[in-house]
């Protein structure tokens, strides 16, 4: 494989058709999904300041009112197996269908799993069966593991799960680069792409002072993206728009080698912009 494509954005369209919103489970959730086309697949992320519960109730409420939630099992944040029993059986009652299994942002894990991998094995040990389950993705390297631990996790993980989630990333060559390399390495997984929705930069400073510790720009700092995130704000005059990434990305979509099965938007609970401007490229 190689990035050769030519520049047609004809698959843009079906990227953006119905991609998957992040939101994170704090008071603004309601107001953000109403925001959200009826039925549209929502992440829900794991809060450092909530825990789990407000994942799992928002996912409950979500699937209630006609959505399809995608709750983030984070391992560090599940204190035992009985708790994950019961996290497990509470969302399959829910209707859910669809979990992402992250490592968690928790430093030090409140129980007994300490990685993806771990808490993944003992949801089989369980007899818990999801139709879909999603592990992540670091298209530009993680803070604190090598690459060579990251492959190793990722082929650990990868026989427990249907597709990856990549984190955040701001440049689609990068993106399409790290495909090529898990391709080469044997991981034939779908991929769902993370981007970033519509941000503007005042904003997201005051919705990060309003959850206290900043979950929003935390993630953002922990990401490597966060340069080139730094930079778009700047040329565009404090907002952001990811329409050079969906293009980049549009050459490849039906491209069987690549696998991109569609596009996670972290909308860092900024729905109305997000939503406004992936209509306004539908409409075209």
């Amino acid at each position: 494989m190689s990035l050769s494509k030519s520049k047609s954005t004809d698959g843009a369209p079906s990227l953006l058709a119905e991609p998957r919103f992040e939101l994170m489970p704090f008071d603004s959730f309601e107001g953000q999904m109403e925001q959200l086309p009826e039925g549209a697949e929502i992440a829900i992320t794991a809060s450092p300041q909530l825990g789990l519960d407000a994942t799992v109730e928002w996912s409950e409420k979500s699937a209630a009112r006609g959505y399809t939630p995608i709750p983030h099992v984070a391992a560090r944040y599940v204190r035992d197996r009985e708790h994950l029993d019961e996290i497990a059986t509470r969302l399959t009652e829910a209707g859910v269908t669809d979990i992402f299994v992250p490592g968690g942002d928790r430093e030090d894990p409140v129980g007994e799993f300490e990685s993806a991998y771990d808490l993944l094995v003992a949801l089989d040990d369980l007899g818990h069966e999801f139709d879909e389950v999603g592990i992540t993705g670091y298209p530009e390297g993680h803070d604190f593991l090598d690459d060579r631990t990251l492959a190793e996790a990722m082929e650990r993980k990868a026989p427990y799960a249907t597709y990856i989630t990549t984190q955040l990333c701001y440049d689609p060559e990068a993106v399409l680069e790290w495909i090529e390399t898990i391709r080469d390495r044997g991981v034939d997984l779908p991929i769902e792409v993370g981007i970033p929705g519509v941000m503007k930069y005042q904003r997201l400073l005051s919705i990060s002072q309003k959850v206290g510790v900043g979950d929003s720009i935390n993630f953002l700092r922990k990401t490597s993206g966060i340069v080139g995130f730094v930079r778009q704000l700047v040329g565009s005059r404090g907002k952001y728009t990811p329409d050079a990434l969906v293009d980049g990305l549009a050459p490849y979509v039906d491209d069987p080698d690549y696998g991109i099965r569609g596009i996670h938007i972290y909308t860092f609970n900024q729905t109305a912009d997000t939503e406004a401007w992936r209509r306004e490229r539908l409409d075209g």
